[in-house]
């Protein structure tokens, strides 16, 4: 059966071309061709492309207070060298190490005995010269009337003279001894001279301690009020004075800050404070200015040496312009928006953008008052397509797309987040040195 087919689908096929006349044929094969090529011509109706949805927000200049952010460390408004003032041998530790101390507190004491014994010594020798100023007195007193009678020689009564004030001068120097004395004796008693934290001993019972060398014995930490230390580099101070002088940045009259402290845990330090003091030179070293803030620290919650982030807020910047960090794109050579015209399309617009504002991004240069920005959705805009703009954030597309809108639009992607606001303190602290 199916050797038979095509012979008689041949046979047929030529009894066919056989019954028309050859030019009929050729004529009737191109006809059937024209109607191919134009059935294959013949184009859909394309679907319109849908408006993409899009949230926008309107651009409106205002005066916005501005924080600045530093990494700072905490110093004691008074951290006091407790030192052995006088050598001798180490008897007892009187405090607990790490316990706060109260001003007049005997922290340590050194072996007396060898004080009172000077003391002793000095107290003889001042005895002494009394005596020998006594003996002085009375020769002078007997000498006087003799020598206005002209019973004794002028010579005679000048070495009485000389020999009583000798001995007066004599006892001076004996009472300094004796006062010397007894002030060393009163340096084997040591004292905390202050309230605050005390530190561990650098020096154990029974060691033998001189003023010169070994005689550091522990510190103690004032901790009210309480030190913040930050530093701003020289490159920040000069950007953000530029930005004064052009108008863009406000600092609050007298230069009258106010600081607040980030602890390590993310919480918030109760107290503010404010910067009390700002180094005039800069660091040759490290190229910083050295600002400090001062913080009433009445429960000594605040320990020196923790690492704190201190926030300064006090100034604005005049008629600044805020859109949210998301509604900023990156190109290949700028940071650009998209605009909403009058007719609903996006034209793409090239912005200068400063630093960052909690969810906002400052913007510097590129738009004005009135504009319409694309926030949600932005990134999957293309040029001069209409847009429809609704309240709340459109649903995300599946993934693909917003690469492909990506390379339409010349975005690279999401900017990179930028570093932290830098603080204005430096430059603060500079007016106020000045």
């Amino acid at each position: 059966m199916h050797d038979k087919q095509p012979l008689q689908w041949r046979t047929a096929q030529a009894s066919v071309c056989r019954s028309f006349p050859k030019g009929v044929l050729s004529m009737a094969f191109a006809i059937a061709l024209l109607g191919l090529f134009a059935g294959c011509s013949k184009k859909e109706p394309v679907a319109a492309t849908p408006p993409i949805e899009v949230t926008v927000t309107t651009v409106e200049p205002h005066d916005t207070p501005v924080d600045f952010e530093f990494t700072a460390q905490t110093e004691s408004s008074r951290e006091v060298e407790i030192r052995a003032r006088v050598d001798g041998f180490l008897d007892r530790r009187m405090y607990v190490e790490g316990q706060l101390v109260k001003a007049g507190q005997v922290m340590f004491l050194m072996d007396p005995k060898p004080f009172e014994a000077a003391l002793r010594t000095a107290q003889g020798q001042l005895a002494q010269q009394q005596a020998r100023l006594e003996v002085a007195k009375a020769n002078l007193a007997r000498v006087q009337p003799l020598a206005a009678e002209n019973a004794l020689s002028k010579k005679d009564l000048d070495d009485a003279v000389g020999n009583e004030k000798q001995a007066r001068a004599a006892v001076i120097a004996a009472q300094g001894e004796v006062d010397t004395a007894q002030l060393n004796l009163s340096y084997t008693t040591i004292k905390s001279p202050l309230n605050g934290l005390s530190s561990f001993a650098r020096q154990q019972d029974g060691s033998y301690v001189t003023s010169t060398q070994n005689g550091l014995l522990t510190y103690v930490y004032q901790l009210d009020p309480m030190w913040a230390n930050f530093s701003i580099s020289e490159n920040q101070q000069l950007r953000y004075r530029d930005q004064i002088s052009a108008g863009q940045l406000r600092f609050p009259a007298n230069n009258a800050f106010s600081v607040s402290l980030q602890l390590a845990d993310g919480s918030i330090y109760k107290g503010r404070g404010a910067i009390d003091f700002a180094n005039p030179a800069f660091n040759t070293e490290t190229g910083t200015f050295l600002v400090r803030a001062v913080f009433a620290n009445p429960d000594g919650s605040l320990r020196p040496g923790q690492f704190v982030r201190a926030r300064v807020s006090g100034a604005i910047r005049p008629n600044a312009i805020l859109v949210p960090q998301r509604a900023v794109l990156q190109g290949a050579k700028s940071h650009f928006v998209w605009v909403v015209d009058k007719d609903g399309k996006a034209r793409q617009r090239v912005v200068e953008v400063g630093e960052w504002h909690g969810d906002d991004w400052f913007i510097i240069d590129g738009l004005k008052n009135g504009e319409r920005v694309v926030v949600d959705g932005a990134i999957r805009v293309v040029a001069d397509t209409p847009l429809k703009i609704v309240a709340s954030p459109p649903q995300a597309e599946p993934g693909g797309s917003q690469a492909q809108t990506n390379e339409e639009s010349g975005a690279s992607g999401p900017p990179a987040a930028p570093p932290l606001n830098r603080p204005a303190g430096g430059e603060a602290a500079s007016a106020a040195a000045n």
